[in-house]
Parts: C-alpha cells; structure tokens; sequence
C-alpha cells in the first residue's frame, strides 16, 4: 500500500512536466527563431529575371508622299520621356492640350520637302511652252496655273524644335497620329511666280501647332501658323503671315455634317513693317471616299489675291494692279 501511494504522487508531478514541455515546444514553434550572433543568415530565395525593357525610340525616319507635298523626315527625341497619349479627347481638346504643351520641347526634326505638281508646273512652263499656252481655256484661265496654283516654292528644307503629343488610341492598333508645337526654321533658294522659278533665298521662321490623327473610320489634318518670311531677293516683298487649315476625311459617318469629307486652308500675307495686306489665299476641298480602298478623290476649289505690292522692279512689270488666280486642285488622299 505505501509502495502504491508512493507510485500515484510521482506520477501527477511527471504528466504536468510533459505538459509544460509541450507548450514550450508549441510557443517556440509560434515565433521565428532569432539567428544567434556571428552566425550567417540563410540565403533569400533567387528573384525571377526580370524582363528586358523596351529601348526607347530615340530616332525615327517619316515619308510623307503627296501630289502637291511630299517630305521626308528625321525626327530625333530630346528626352526619354514617354510621349503622352490623348488619343480619347475630342477635337477642341486636342487643339486646347497643343497648345497648352508648347513651352517643353521634346523633338527635333529635320525635314526636306518638294511640291511635286508646283514644279512640274515651272517645268512645263520652261521647257514646253506650247503646250502651257495650249492649257489657256480663256482669256485669264489656264488649267495648269490653276492647278498648280498657291505654292510658292519648288522645295525647302525645314528644322523643327518643339513639343509633341500621341494621337493613337491603345485600344485601337489600327490607330495612330501625332501632334506638335513649337518653332520651325524653313529656307530655300527659288520662288515660283506664275509658273517660273525665281532665284531667291529666302528663309522664315513660324510658331505652328499641327496635328494629324487617323482612326479606322476618320482622317484629320489640321495646323496653325504664324510667322514671318524674309527673301534674298529684293523685288520680292518680305512678310509676316497667318495661317490655318483644317482637312477631315470621314470613311464612315454615324450623323451627317457640314464638316464631313472636307476641309479649308487660309493664309494672309502682309507686308513687314506696315502690316498691309498683300496675299490672300484660300481654298474650301470636299472629298468622296472609297472605304474598301481606305483613300479618297478630293477637288479643292478657291483663290489667289496677290496686292501690286507683292512685286517690286522687274518683277512687277506684268503686276501692275492686284490679280486674282482661281485654284482647282484635284487629288487622291490616302
């Protein structure tokens, strides 16, 4: 019976140590256990690789072929910031954020330009006198002046600093479209007067703000100009010029408007340091669409008005008054 007895009161005091050891075990299970000093820590586990980036763009080549403008372009970035998209805004928005980001320029682009049917004009003139003077309709008319009318020079050369903005849409791949605003330095050494080159180097220096943006169903065009012109040769009136134009190429419309499938463009010319009027120029387009084809035929239609003073010396003989040349200027826009 004692031996019993003896047996009981070690066997309580036992299972309470078991118990004490479990929790013990338990708690230090419950907690990181702190590395003891000098002892070096496991290693981390390796990271994925990371995926390369993208290099940025910081060149790019742009050819511009058209029928009365073809130009190619070096456009260089200044910075390696993104080009921020607004492809969503409607279209005063775009003309408002232009504006609104023309104090930071990002770009330089460096542009040679050539006005294919304005040469080809001076050409025909020069070189096949009978068959100009066969294009005479009337009197005052004839069908090449009119349709190579407005340019006044066969090719120039162009530097661009400024600000630009992405028209694109990421949604749409199909989209795309930039904008710029800043400064550009243009020269060259003739200048077209009815139908004839005429040497002068001349140079201008213009604030504009342009954009192009194109969707699956719309085309649009649009540039603001303000500037002056000096020319080397001194029969030919220096000027300061204004200048907008607008172009909208709809391949398919939900609602009718006035403002689908057309455009506009309107210069004035005024003499430096009298501000007086000497050019203007203005033309209205309507164009008619193939969508399979994504191109359209446009007609433009408009005018010429050149002062008596646009022309000094030599230059004026045939100038005696202010003329009138009508524009007709058929194309096909892509």
């Amino acid at each position: 019976m004692l031996d019993s007895c003896n047996m009981v009161s070690i066997a309580f005091p036992l299972k309470s140590l078991l118990r004490r050891l479990f929790l013990v075990a338990l708690i230090s299970l419950s907690f990181p256990v702190a590395p003891s000093q000098g002892a070096e820590p496991a290693p981390p586990l390796p990271a994925p690789p990371a995926e390369p980036e993208a290099a940025p763009e910081w060149a790019k080549v742009e050819f511009e072929p058209d029928a009365y403008y073809t130009s190619l372009g070096l456009y260089l970035a200044l910075t390696k910031d993104p080009i921020p998209h607004v492809g969503h805004q409607s279209e005063k928005e775009l003309y408002l954020t232009l504006l609104s980001r023309a104090y930071a320029p990002r770009f330089l682009v460096i542009e040679g330009s050539v006005n294919p049917l304005p040469y080809l004009g001076t050409y025909i003139k020069e070189h096949h006198a009978e068959f100009y003077d066969d294009a005479r309709v009337t009197g005052s008319f004839n069908w090449i002046k009119a349709v190579t009318a407005g340019f006044e020079e066969p090719y120039a050369y162009s530097v661009f600093l400024g600000n630009v903005v992405d028209f694109s849409i990421p949604e749409d791949p199909r989209s795309k479209g930039l904008g710029y605003s800043g400064l550009l330095y243009s020269a060259g050494t003739y200048h077209i007067k009815s139908n004839e080159l005429i040497r002068d180097d001349w140079w201008e220096v213009e604030w504009k703000v342009k954009g192009d943006r194109r969707t699956q169903y719309r085309k649009m065009s649009w540039s603001f100009r303000v500037g002056t012109k000096v020319h080397g040769n001194p029969q030919i009136t220096d000027i300061y010029y204004l200048s907008f134009r607008r172009s909208r190429l709809d391949f398919k419309t939900e609602k009718s408007s006035f403002f689908n499938n057309s455009g506009f463009e309107y210069t004035v010319d005024m003499e430096r340091g009298t501000f007086t009027p000497i050019r203007h120029y203005f033309f209205v387009d309507k164009k008619w669409p193939f969508e399979n084809k994504k191109m359209a035929f446009t007609l433009a239609t408009g005018f010429v008005w050149e002062s008596a003073n646009k022309y000094s010396g030599a230059l004026a003989a045939d100038h005696t008054g202010s003329q009138t040349q009508i524009i007709l200027r058929p194309n096909i826009e892509f």
